[in-house]
């Protein structure tokens, strides 16, 4: 007869592990048990995985800057023109370019200008020799093309023709002893407007009264 407390008493539950003397606890530790022998794995709790920290924001840490666009800047607007506003435009150049502080240079003149201004200065020392040939150099011929020449042409034209008859009118007053004074009125005259021309056609100018009389 069984007694109370007896495991093999009927009616005691024996253990999933159990074995001939009693339940096997060391199975449940995971020690050798003959359970565990048989080949059966042991049930372990799977431990929960850990949550992974975030990153929280550092207090003293100053937010990056933004990035700003650089400023386009702005073009001012145009100004209206006023009522005195004028524009003058360029008038147009022919030929190269003259270089920068120098005036543009006038055209040459033929030599025949300064070769017949030559004998005109040279009348006085010559006795009216070199304002002959002079005369004759200028006799028949039509005046050149160009304005600034053919004012010079009809100067030494008229210097020549005017200092002719003047010679002749002074050589006959020479008998009333008044055509000495117009012979040296003369020579003046002469070298003064041959100097004039000279100056002028040196620099480029037309006579402005080719016709007159003086200068």
């Amino acid at each position: 007869m069984a007694e109370p407390g007896d495991p093999k008493a009927s009616g005691a539950p024996e253990s999933d592990h159990g074995s001939d003397h009693g339940p096997d606890h060391d199975a449940d530790v995971g020690f050798v048990s003959p359970a565990s022998l048989t080949g059966r794995a042991v049930e372990r709790p799977v431990p929960a995985p850990e949550p992974e920290p975030e990153d929280e924001p550092d207090l003293f840490d100053p937010p990056p800057p933004a990035l700003e666009a650089e400023p386009t800047p702005a073009t001012p607007p145009a100004a209206a023109p006023g009522p005195f506003d004028r524009t003058v435009a360029e008038p147009a150049r022919v030929g190269p370019r003259p270089a920068f502080g120098r005036a543009e240079a006038p055209p040459p003149a033929p030599m025949r200008l300064y070769a017949v201004y030559v004998l005109i200065l040279l009348a006085v020392p010559t006795l009216g020799v070199a304002a002959v040939i002079a005369l004759l150099a200028v006799i028949g011929r039509e005046p050149p093309e160009a304005p600034v020449a053919a004012s010079h042409f009809v100067y030494q034209q008229r210097t020549l023709w005017i200092a002719a008859i003047a010679a002749v009118l002074g050589a006959v007053l020479v008998v009333v002893n008044v055509g000495v004074f117009v012979l040296f009125v003369l020579a003046v005259w002469i070298i003064a407007r041959g100097a004039y021309g000279v100056l002028k056609l040196n620099a480029g100018r037309p006579v402005p009264n080719p016709r007159g009389w003086l200068f």
